[in-house]
């Protein structure tokens, strides 16, 4: 009778314990991040410490660097065995149980919704990555730190983590500063006549560099993943320490206003009469001149600091660059006026 009731009390133990064990498993998720990505810092120190406070040993992540060698291929891994399409590849990325969340926006939205689910269903393992278990830290899950930090290791340098976009951003960066040389030489000489074409196409252009200068800004205001295209990683770019002038500023807020000041130098130069119109004609290769350097800087930051490529912003680049070219030969101040009785003139 005595061993029935230590047995009994044994078992009535063991079901009481049961429960908080199954309760106590973790959810474990990886988080791939960037040192210089502004969404990702937000995340990580905004975001992820009220959910460490709120679930502690219940909640591990595996915080990945995709700035260095292992991270980025761990992060490749990620991409071809969740599919994750073009429009979503970019950082922070977080992966927890089934689910891929991308951005600044949708991490901190369906995370807390996510861990509850997946506490309640008995916690969730790391994802099933190739490499992964190199990365976790060699300690039992119940002791290792939330969130957790994966070791250092060796750096890629930021122009061979992607070779042909980076490339690519290398030559249009060229491109650039044979127009800036030409730019400087031609500035002193006395220019032709204005051909029409080259007039016409000063708007066409400043609306087209407003057009992609929006959608930029609307990307880097909101947090949601752009679309890249076939190459390049626009959004490791948006999602960069240099994606706001000053810290402030979103650069496409910037380039709306860029493209804007043109548009409207140009529109002044030819609808009004005497100093007004002769100012704002001369301001249009300024304006354009200042653009081109800028871009020239933001340029050099993608394939040589960020380590990404941005097809957005290189549109842009080529665009500004263009203008410069178009407008070059108003650097004199004179322009094609909207009255009839100011012909073509000369720069």
């Amino acid at each position: 009778m005595r061993r029935f009731a230590v047995v009994f009390a044994a078992l009535a133990l063991a079901l009481c314990i049961s429960p908080v064990l199954a309760a106590a498993a973790p959810v474990r998720a990886v988080l791939f991040y960037s040192p210089r990505c502004g969404h990702c810092h937000t995340v990580i120190t905004e975001y992820l410490p009220p959910l460490q406070q709120r679930y502690g040993d219940q909640l591990h992540i595996l915080l990945v660097n995709v700035d260095e060698a292992q991270g980025a291929t761990l992060y490749r891994e990620a991409v071809a065995q969740y599919a994750i399409p073009q429009d979503r590849r970019g950082v922070p990325t977080m992966i927890i149980g089934d689910t891929v969340l991308v951005g600044s926006v949708e991490i901190p939205q369906q995370l807390p919704g996510l861990v509850e689910t997946l506490l309640a269903r008995g916690g969730s393992d790391w994802p099933a990555l190739p490499g992964l278990a190199a990365l976790l830290p060699a300690v039992p899950a119940a002791e290792a730190m939330t969130p957790v930090e994966a070791p250092a290791l060796a750096e890629t340098p930021p122009f061979l983590r992607d070779m042909p976009a980076n490339a690519l951003a290398v030559l249009v960066l060229a491109g650039m500063a044979v127009m800036i040389i030409h730019a400087g030489i031609s500035w002193s000489r006395p220019g032709g006549a204005v051909p029409a074409w080259r007039d016409r196409g000063i708007p066409l252009l400043a609306l087209a560099g407003m057009g992609v200068a929006t959608y930029l800004a609307l990307i880097e205001t909101t947090g949601h993943a752009a679309v890249c295209g076939p190459v390049g990683n626009c959004n490791a770019v948006q999602q960069s320490e240099f994606a706001r002038l000053f810290g402030i500023i979103p650069i496409g807020v910037a380039g709306v206003a860029g493209y804007g000041a043109i548009l409207i130098a140009w529109i002044v130069a030819h609808a009004t009469r005497g100093r007004p119109g002769v100012l704002a004609a001369g301001a249009l290769p300024l304006l354009a001149l200042v653009g081109t350097l800028f871009s020239i800087y933001l340029t050099f930051l993608e394939p040589f600091v960020i380590g990404a490529t941005c097809a957005w912003c290189l549109t842009s680049a080529v665009i500004i660059t263009a203008l410069l070219w178009f407008s070059m030969p108003y650097r004199t101040g004179t322009g094609i006026s909207w009255f009839p009785d100011r012909a073509e003139q000369k720069a």
